[in-house]
């Protein structure tokens, strides 16, 4: 039984007994169920479904392709995204170099320019040495990432001759395209 004391201290009225014994256990054969089960998993599982049907046998390991369109697309999401950083970066020093000591006004509202609205105007911004088109450019890159990413997939799938996945990865497409383009109309 607990009390509560003055002290806010909890105490025990009751005596505690306590058993100490030793358990041994015998190791009888653990590395060969550990063998096993590494076979089962490079083999090919079947799944049961709940009424004992064997619904589908599934590959556990990848085949060299998967690896090599993993790596790619790792790589293009990996490297893609710090390059449209670093050209963010690179034009958010450039701006605030040349406009960082210039007053905010925002008593007034002004909308993106013209020049910005477009890839092309954006590209001819940053051609014409716009701090703010290299910023956008940066922002363009970082779209073209993921739309690249799903252009390679399907032509990937499309090499592969996996044609459901090039179905679903074109219409991953065709509703980015829609996205973007639909903003023009």
């Amino acid at each position: 039984m607990y009390k509560l004391n003055s002290g806010f201290r909890w105490t025990c009225s009751t005596q505690v007994e306590t058993e100490v014994g030793t358990f041994t256990f015998e190791s009888e054969e653990r590395d060969s169920d550990i063998k096993q089960l590494k076979e089962q998993l490079l083999n090919h599982a079947a799944q049961i479904n709940s009424h004992g049907e064997i619904v589908s046998n599934q590959k556990l390991t990848k085949s060299a392709s998967e690896k090599q369109l993993e790596y790619l697309l790792s790589n293009l999401l990996k490297y893609g995204v710090l390059i449209a950083s670093s050209v963010v970066l690179f034009g958010g020093i450039l701006y605030l170099i040349h406009h960082g000591s210039e007053p905010a006004e925002y008593q007034v509202f002004l909308g993106t320019p013209s020049e910005f609205r477009s890839p092309t105007g954006v590209v001819n911004a940053v051609l014409a040495g716009s701090r703010r088109g290299i910023i956008q450019l940066g922002l363009l890159l970082l779209i073209a990432v993921p739309i690249l990413r799903v252009i390679i997939s399907c032509l990937t799938f499309l090499l592969q001759r996996n044609f459901i996945y090039v179905i679903i990865t074109s219409l991953v497409l065709a509703s980015l395209t829609y996205s973007l383009v639909g903003a023009y109309y």
